[in-house]
């Protein structure tokens, strides 16, 4: 997280103002900007969600929070919030669940995965309905908007592939300039 500090710090020196950021979920990211608001990018959440619980998920559990995750973006925090809770109401087992192996004095979550997803959204929640706490500030609920430009600028500096390292650091500092 040093070079995100680092980063925000450089960009405030040279006059920039942050009102809210947009992050993409990455753990502490939040307390870079722990001054503002912070939205967590609702299809990059989904995207971690599916990592965890795949396209089709097996079990009960999987497929209703699979589920859930797809009503993000239609639901108010306040749904949202209770679907999820109502979710480990019932699949709670899944959360604590472990297995022993035999032979030994270790052990592993059952439902790893299914844990993961869930502990995701719910370590996310607090980040994840900024955008519709704070409508005069115009916050995105994705990060499409950069991801988008930062693809131009991939793709402009791709073709000029072979170049070294301070030369390619040239163009892209001129392309984020806004050079053509």
């Amino acid at each position: 997280m040093a070079h995100y500090h680092y980063g925000r710090k450089i960009l405030e020196e040279r006059g920039w103002t942050f009102t809210a950021a947009v992050i993409d979920g990455r753990r502490g990211l939040a307390t870079v900007f722990n001054d503002i608001p912070v939205q967590v990018c609702h299809f990059h959440q989904m995207k971690t969600v599916t990592k965890y619980l795949t396209k089709k998920p097996q079990t009960d559990a999987g497929k209703a929070l699979r589920t859930i995750m797809f009503m993000l973006t239609e639901s108010t925090e306040a749904e949202f919030t209770k679907l999820l809770y109502d979710w480990k109401k019932t699949y709670g087992y899944t959360l604590t669940g472990k297995t022993y192996i035999l032979g030994t004095k270790r052990w592993y979550h059952t439902h790893k995965k299914t844990r993961s997803a869930y502990l995701s959204m719910e370590r996310n929640l607090p980040y994840l309905f900024t955008y519709l706490r704070y409508p005069e500030l115009n916050i995105p609920n994705t990060t499409n908007t950069i991801d988008g430009y930062f693809a131009g600028v991939k793709k402009k500096v791709a073709q000029h592939h072979g170049l070294h390292r301070d030369r390619r650091f040239r163009v892209i500092s001129e392309l984020l300039n806004g050079g053509e």
